[in-house]
C-alpha cells in the first residue's frame, strides 16, 4: 500500500501566492514538514493476527460472542486468511448458529483450497443441520489427502455410518403410521413387574400425584422407572396428543397465575428447582413448556417422562409445544436417541419420534399472547387459523410454516434476514408488530435462544424470549427463567434463577460419537 504525502511547506508557498507572502508569519514559513503514512501491508497482518489472538483467547474463555467480533475484526482487515473464518465458524458453532457456521466454512475453503480445517468446518456445520451427505463429502476429501492421519479416518468413519443408518432408515420407514402406539405395542401390557422393583407405580393404569411424588423422588436418587410404566406413559401421550390441534388455545381466567418456560434440554435438576421456586403443577398452578425438553443435557429421559406425566395428570392445566430438538435428526446427533437406548431400548427411541410428531406447535393464551418455540414466519399474511391448521404429524420440514414455528429468530434489523442456524429465518421488529396487529396479538413468547439472565425482551415489548436451562450444557454460565402473567392481567413477570448441582454425568454423555469430533 503507498504512503501518501503531505508537504505542508509547499501548501504554505501555494497560500502565499494566493494571499501575499508580506502577511505570512515566519513561523510559518519555518513549519517542519509533516508526513502522514497509511499502514503498511505488513503492519495490517499484523494487527488482524492480535485480533484473531484475542478471538482465540474468548473462544477458550467461552466467550463466544467477543470471539466472534474479534475474529470479524480480523477478517475485515485480512479477508484472504482461511484460519480467521475457520476459527470463526468454530465460535459459531458454540453458539449453534449453524448458518452462520456453515458459510464461514465455505468461505474458509475459497479463501485457501489446502485448508483443511476449513473443510472440517463446513463438515461440522453440514452434520449439526443434519445434512450428513454433505458432510461426509469433506470428511471423504480430508481422509483422501491425509491417509494416515487417523482423525480424519475416525471422522469419515463415524459419518459413513451415520448415513448408511439413515438410509437404511428412509428404506425401512414408513412416513405416517396408521396405528397407534397402543396398537402397536399392545405385547408390553403383559410385561411383569419384578419382585425387586420398589420405583413407582401406576394406579388402574393411571398417573397419580402420588406417583408424580414418587416419580420425581426416584429420579433424583438416579434410579429409572419401570419400563412396563414408561411404554404406558408413552401410548397415553401419544393417544391424547392426537386429539389435539396444531395450535391449542389456552383460557388463563380471573388473577389465576399461569407459568411459560422455556428450553430444558435435558436438565432435570433445573427442572426439579423450577418446581422448587414456582410450586408443583396443579390445577391452580398451571404450566406451559416450551419446547426443546431434551437433548444435551444428559437427563433428558427424566424430563420428559416428568413433564409427560404432569401432562396425563392435568391435561387442561399443563401444556407442552414442539421444540426444534423434539425431532430425529436432532435426537440422534444431540442424545436423546443414545441416551433412551441406553436407558431402556431402541423401540422405545423409535416410540418417541412417534409421539413428538403428535406435540402441538403453538399456544394461544386468551386469544392474546402466541407461545411457539422458534419464531415467525416468511409470509406477511399469516393467521392463527393456518397454524391451527398445519398438518404437523411428520418431522419437521426445511422450510414452510412448521419449520419457522420451530427455527425462526427475532433480529433487531426490520424486515427479515437469512437464519444465522441455516434453517427458518430471521425476523424485526415491523414483522412482529405487522404480525401481531393482524393478529389482534399484544406480544409473542418463544424460546430457542440462550439468554444471559435467562429472558430477553426485544420489538418493541412485543417479542419476549425464555430460556429455562441455566448454566446451558454447563459452559454458558446462563441463568435460567420463566414467566409468570395473570389472567386479568397479562404483563409479563420474569424469575432468574441459578443452576443446582447435578450428578456427574456431563453434558452430551449420550450424544452420536461424531459430535464430540467436531472440534
Amino acid at each position: 500500500m503507498s504512503a501518501v504525502e503531505i508537504m505542508q511547506e509547499q501548501n504554505n508557498n501555494e497560500d502565499q501566492k494566493a494571499c501575499g507572502s508580506s502577511n505570512t508569519p515566519q513561523s510559518t514559513l519555518n513549519a517542519p514538514v509533516v508526513t502522514i503514512t497509511e499502514p503498511a501491508q505488513d503492519d495490517i497482518i499484523a494487527l488482524a493476527d492480535q485480533y484473531k489472538n484475542q478471538g482465540n483467547d474468548y473462544l477458550k474463555e467461552k466467550d463466544f460472542s467477543k470471539a466472534i467480533e474479534m475474529y470479524t475484526k480480523a477478517i475485515e482487515l485480512n479477508p484472504n486468511n482461511a484460519i480467521y473464518y475457520a476459527n470463526r465458524s468454530l465460535a459459531h458453532l458454540r453458539q449453534e448458529s449453524f448458518g452462520f457456521a456453515l458459510q464461514d466454512g465455505i468461505s474458509a475453503v475459497k479463501a485457501d483450497p489446502t485448508y483443511l480445517k476449513g473443510y472440517y468446518r463446513r463438515a461440522a456445520a453440514h452434520m449439526s443441520l443434519g445434512k450428513f451427505k454433505q458432510a461426509l463429502s469433506d470428511y471423504e476429501y480430508v481422509s483422501k489427502c491425509r491417509p494416515n492421519d487417523k482423525d480424519a479416518k475416525l471422522k469419515f468413519s463415524e459419518c459413513n455410518k451415520i448415513v448408511k443408518m439413515r438410509a437404511f432408515e428412509r428404506a425401512i420407514a414408513v412416513d405416517k403410521p396408521e396405528k397407534t402406539l397402543t396398537e402397536m405395542f399392545r405385547e408390553f401390557e403383559n410385561i411383569a413387574i419384578e419382585e425387586d422393583y420398589t420405583g413407582p407405580m401406576l394406579i388402574d393404569g393411571k398417573v397419580t400425584l402420588q406417583f408424580m411424588l414418587d416419580l420425581m423422588e426416584n429420579y433424583k436418587q438416579q434410579k429409572k422407572l419401570h419400563r412396563k410404566f414408561a411404554y404406558k406413559i408413552l401410548c397415553d401421550i401419544d393417544a391424547y396428543m392426537r386429539t389435539q390441534d396444531s395450535m391449542v388455545d389456552i383460557t388463563v381466567p380471573g388473577d389465576s397465575k399461569f407459568t411459560i418456560c422455556g428450553d430444558i434440554h435435558g436438565q432435570f435438576y433445573d427442572l426439579m428447582n423450577i418446581f422448587e421456586i414456582n410450586g408443583l403443577p396443579s390445577e391452580t398452578n398451571p404450566y406451559l413448556f416450551n419446547g426443546d425438553f431434551v437433548d444435551r443435557g444428559s437427563f433428558s429421559v427424566e424430563c420428559i417422562f416428568t413433564l409427560f406425566g404432569f401432562k396425563l395428570l392435568y391435561p387442561n392445566h399443563f401444556y407442552l409445544s414442539r421444540g426444534n430438538h423434539e425431532s430425529i435428526n436432532m435426537n440422534q446427533m444431540y442424545g436423546f436417541t443414545g441416551e433412551v437406548t441406553a436407558k431402556y431400548t431402541s423401540t422405545m427411541a423409535d416410540m418417541f419420534t412417534q409421539a413428538f410428531n403428535w406435540l402441538p406447535l403453538c399456544h394461544c393464551i386468551n386469544k392474546k399472547i402466541l407461545v411457539m418455540h422458534g419464531g415467525l414466519f416468511s409470509s406477511d399474511d399469516v393467521s392463527l387459523q393456518d397454524l391451527r391448521r398445519i398438518d404437523r404429524n411428520c418431522q419437521p420440514p426445511e422450510d414452510g410454516l412448521m419449520c419457522e414455528l420451530l427455527w425462526s429468530d427475532p433480529q433487531p434489523g426490520e424486515g427479515r434476514g437469512p437464519s444465522k442456524r441455516g434453517v427458518g429465518i430471521q425476523f424485526g421488529p415491523d414483522v412482529t408488530e405487522a404480525f401481531c396487529k393482524r393478529n389482534n396479538l399484544d406480544y409473542i413468547v418463544r424460546s430457542h435462544e440462550v439468554k444471559n439472565m435467562g429472558y430477553e425482551v426485544t420489538h418493541d415489548g412485543k417479542c419476549i424470549t425464555v430460556f429455562s436451562a441455566p448454566n446451558y450444557c454447563d459452559t454458558m454460565g446462563n441463568m435460567g427463567a420463566f414467566i409468570t402473567i395473570k389472567g386479568n392481567d397479562l404483563t409479563p413477570k420474569f424469575t432468574s434463577f441459578k443452576s443446582v448441582p447435578h450428578p456427574d454425568v456431563k453434558p452430551m454423555a449420550y450424544a452420536n460419537r461424531l459430535m464430540s469430533l467436531l472440534a
